[in-house]
């Protein structure tokens, strides 16, 4: 297999944690500007250009979500990424989802605004986006009360979403004290090995975040 991929983005380590969970083996198409070949390979994968992409045996897989699913159902290891049951592996695909478009996707929006020319920024929108957080934040606070994973005693596909969600939202807009249990669950994400090998190999990196990185984590 060969995943398109760079080490920092967030939605690539959440395809990173399913492959170092169970230690399945990949190439590195590694996206960067020092390495064209690669880069050209994965626009005529997926002319959008968004990453992860995953090629295995000849089928290309786009989105971090579906490659978490494809490797859970081609090549699964001991750590099942989605269970067994529709109706708890459903419950993964909601917190999966919420995770990526109410903290990732306005996280994003705090991040990439930093990037644009001052005269086309976008105060109101990354105020909007803060408030998301705060509402998301919250709500997280509630629904992962008295559980050790996103869904439950077992690590998932939600939780895959969750550790870079959650890593670099706090980053750009902590997540209040008063959040207790949503902050231990960022503490035990990463203490999780297979995100903290992520983290680990992302940390090169750490200079090109657009708001600067804290000194933690």
């Amino acid at each position: 297999m060969r995943l398109y991929a760079h080490p920092f983005s967030s939605y690539c380590q959440k395809a990173l944690i399913a492959f170092y969970e169970n230690g399945t083996p990949f190439e590195w198409g590694l996206l960067s500007p020092e390495n064209e070949p690669a880069l050209a390979e994965h626009a005529a994968l997926w002319p959008l250009r968004r990453m992860p992409v995953l090629v295995d045996a000849g089928r290309t897989v786009i989105e971090a979500s579906l490659i978490v699913e494809y490797l859970d159902l081609h090549h699964r290891g001991p750590v099942r990424l989605l269970p067994q049951d529709p109706c708890d592996a459903l419950e993964v695909r909601s917190l999966d989802r919420c995770f990526d478009n109410y903290v990732m996707t306005p996280m994003q929006k705090i991040v990439l605004d930093l990037i644009r020319p001052a005269e086309h920024r976008d105060p109101y929108g990354v105020a909007e986006a803060r408030r998301l957080l705060d509402t998301s934040y919250a709500w997280l606070d509630g629904r992962l009360a008295g559980r050790t994973w996103a869904a439950g005693d077992a690590f998932g596909l939600a939780d895959c979403a969750a550790a870079p969600s959650l890593f670099y939202a706090d980053w750009v807009h902590p997540i209040s004290a008063e959040h207790r249990v949503l902050r231990a669950y960022r503490l035990r994400l990463l203490a999780r090995p297979s995100f903290a090998r992520a983290v680990d190999e992302a940390r090169p990196f750490r200079k090109f975040f657009p708001p600067g990185a804290p000194d933690r984590d």
